[in-house]
């Protein structure tokens, strides 16, 4: 059986759509013939928060967890003192020196083996001095962690494979220094081969990386997570629209939460709707939105959690709600897909939303008329699951048409298909093939 070392920065329990790529491969690698060893750092949930990015962990040791799936090596963290003034003080406290000691330690951390994620180098380094590996990959971000294995790669003559899980440099969001620009050219260019999630992030990654093998990985949902949630059934006493994850500043989400105050204000049939955020970034804003307009009744904000009490709890819903990504397809369309509920994209031809994205979208679009720049939209009309809602006006006419369907049918109906091919279990095996076969 061949054997993968992963390097997975986040990885369960930590509670973060990154960890759930490399959980996936730890997962069902085995059952294809390829014997996984992930490093990781430790983690807790003790804050329940962003703060649990940051907390210390509890030992000092390193653990060690053999499961029937493969090898788990939990290095200890030991946040720098930036994250310890945070840890202690709170975020308006220091915020110049912590904002100095992190811009250090992001730039150092290329030049040495120092930072709070340098123990997973560490780990990485001391499993391999009396075991044997075929291969090693990286999952990036943090990108550090491609510097780590092209460093083992070359200590112990072993291919790696670097994975992206979005561009490093050529996202716009990003400063892109020259520095980081050279650091992924000198790391990178050690690569085996690269896998990503897209042919148009295979397309911006390689107008600074030359690398010449590159898999097509995308993400997919959780086969496992989805059987212990597949059963319930949507609720019908309230129609309620769910959205989970990150919202970015190309989202038109001010528009949808006014489009949807408008409805509920003006909706002169008698069913209830809800609107329900789960373990979104943008807590506080949207709060306040909420406080502002007096919909305490209607919106409704919840934690981060696992991914099987993350689809117990959206399998409760009837519909959900999904922002333009354009270019990328990004994660929660596939958990959406998995327990098929109809999906609403907002927008596809807005007039405020290109405002948002011509300012903030951190991706430029490719020369190359071949990629697709909607690649939401193909997958929600690849599985009939959704409904493409143009701007905000749109938005309303679809909310009205979906209180009347609930109205008469205590739910709403998703006839997709064709959702298997997204499950992670098979984009793992697609990696098994590339390390037992595909590897140069």
């Amino acid at each position: 059986m061949k054997r993968l070392l992963i390097l997975a920065y986040d990885f369960p329990p930590y509670v973060s759509v990154g960890g759930l790529r490399p959980y996936a491969w730890y997962k069902y690698l085995k059952e294809f013939g390829v014997y996984p060893i992930v490093v990781t750092r430790q983690w807790g949930n003790k804050y329940g928060s962003g703060l649990d990015y940051i907390a210390p962990s509890e030992s000092t040791e390193t653990i060690v967890e053999e499961t029937e799936c493969g090898t788990v090596i939990r290095t200890p963290y030991k946040p720098n003192l930036a994250n310890r003034l945070m840890l202690k003080y709170g975020s308006n406290k220091f915020a110049l020196l912590r904002k100095a000691i992190t811009a250090f330690y992001e730039f150092a951390q290329f030049l040495f083996f120092v930072g709070p994620k340098s123990g997973i180098y560490r780990g990485a380094k001391n499993y391999l001095k009396d075991n044997k590996v075929d291969a090693i990959i990286a999952t990036g971000d943090p990108f550090v962690l491609f510097k780590y294995a092209s460093a083992l790669s070359k200590k112990y003559n072993i291919q790696w494979i670097a994975d992206y899980r979005d561009p490093w440099t050529e996202n716009k969001n990003r400063k892109k220094s020259t520095a980081m620009r050279y650091f992924e050219r000198k790391f990178v260019s050690t690569a085996s081969a690269i896998t990503t999630v897209s042919e148009f992030f295979k397309q911006k990654i390689s107008e600074n990386v030359s690398v010449s093998v590159y898999h097509i990985l995308p993400n997919g949902y959780n086969p496992d997570s989805l059987k212990q949630a597949e059963n319930i059934e949507q609720k019908s006493d309230v129609l309620r629209i769910a959205m989970t994850g990150s919202i970015y500043n190309w989202h038109p989400y001010k528009s949808v939460l006014f489009a949807v105050s408008d409805f509920i204000k003006t909706n002169e049939t008698c069913i209830k709707l809800e609107l329900n955020f789960f373990g979104i970034n943008l807590h506080d804003e949207i709060e306040k939105y909420v406080q502002e307009h007096s919909l305490q009744e209607y919106i409704h904000l919840f934690p981060r959690m696992d991914n099987v009490s993350l689809l117990k709890n959206l399998c409760l819903h009837n519909v959900m709600l999904l922002f333009n990504d354009y270019t990328h397809i990004g994660t929660k369309i596939y958990d959406y897909l998995a327990i098929k509920r109809k999906i609403i994209l907002c927008y596809t031809d807005d007039e405020e939303a290109q405002r948002l994205k011509n300012d903030f979208y951190p991706y430029s679009l490719s020369a190359d008329k071949s990629l697709s720049v909607h690649l939401q939209e193909d997958c929600l009309l690849e599985t009939n699951s959704g409904i493409m809602v143009k701007d905000q006006h749109h938005l309303l006419r679809v909310l009205d048409d979906l209180c009347t369907e609930f109205a008469q049918n205590k739910h709403i109906a998703c006839n997709s298909c064709k959702i298997e091919q997204f499950s992670r279990r098979e984009r793992t095996r697609q990696l098994a093939e590339i390390v037992k076969e595909k590897l140069p």
